[in-house]
């Protein structure tokens, strides 16, 4: 059967799309990867692109929703800024990661509780016996930022606890950002924590390299632990504590929310919550004494 006569038959494509930020990122491309597998299981192809700011974003949704070349959305976005007033109401979409609202008007969501997982990994330190717990966070602008910063306020607050403002900072999500910021804290030893919440791996990681370099023991002397749960957490020196997210499953079910919004004539929108599991590892131990 010829392929574009039967979709021009049905009013259908087969073709979905994916917008992120870029498609290098671990997180955007395993998202991407889960829901390209997904969408090839019930016979549709997955047209991935990116859309780094309003203006890109804009302009694909002409060249793929009101043009007809794409059925259906999955939109990646961290940002803060909603990219759901974009999206004509009428278009089936699903907002995957950070930055999807469980209380958007516009299509579904599947997003990592990120408040949770960062209250987790707080509350594992805590019970640790760690107090002085520093955090390192990705770009303020992020939802999910903001998101983990509430949950690591909301563990040390619950354990009457004080947050010292100056070891709560900005990173940018890369291994450098850590080693930058821990050398910082480091240098001043009436601040110096004994725990740090890096709010990704590769901070995490740069954490590490950083404690190393300094002749930090890890975790006799420091605690560290990160969210995420890459590939490399796992053989590091000493292999990363963290909090594990399932990007691959989050990408297979926001395309299968899609699919289910094309086919399920009686289908309403749904937000999934996701949440992280604790992955104990050499990088975390008792408070020193």
């Amino acid at each position: 059967p010829n392929a574009v006569a039967r979709s021009m038959a049905r009013g259908r494509t087969g073709i979905l799309a994916c917008l992120a930020p870029n498609v290098t990122d671990y997180t955007f491309a395993s998202i991407i990867e889960g829901a390209q597998n997904e969408a090839r299981e019930h016979g549709y192809f997955l047209l991935s692109t990116t859309a780094p700011d309003h203006a890109t974003f804009d302009t694909l949704i002409d060249q793929l929703v009101h043009s007809g070349r794409a059925d259906g959305l999955i939109v990646i976005q961290p940002y803060i800024e909603d990219h759901s007033r974009e999206v004509p109401e009428d278009c089936p979409a699903v907002f995957a990661g950070g930055g999807a609202h469980a209380d958007q008007e516009v299509g579904s969501s599947v997003v990592l509780d990120d408040i949770a997982a960062a209250y987790d990994a707080c509350q594992h330190l805590i019970e640790l016996g760690h107090e002085r717990i520093a955090m390192i966070t990705g770009p303020l602008t992020e939802v999910c930022v903001q998101n983990r910063l509430l949950g690591f306020e909301r563990a040390v607050h619950e354990a009457g606890l004080r947050i010292d403002p100056a070891l709560v900072v900005e990173g940018d999500w890369s291994a450098a950002a850590g080693h930058r910021h821990f050398s910082r804290m480091w240098s001043r030893p009436a601040i110096r924590p004994t725990a740090i919440l890096a709010q990704n791996d590769l901070m995490a990681a740069g954490i590490l390299r950083a404690a190393t370099e300094s002749r930090v023991e890890l975790p006799a002397e420091l605690s560290i632990i990160g969210i995420d749960d890459i590939p490399l957490a796992a053989y590091l020196s000493p292999p990363l504590t963290t909090m594990r997210q399932d990007f691959t499953a989050i990408g297979r079910r926001a395309a299968r929310l899609l699919i289910r919004s094309l086919t399920d004539e009686g289908f309403n929108h749904q937000h999934e919550l996701i949440h992280a599991e604790l992955v104990l590892r050499g990088s975390t131990g008792p408070r020193p004494a």
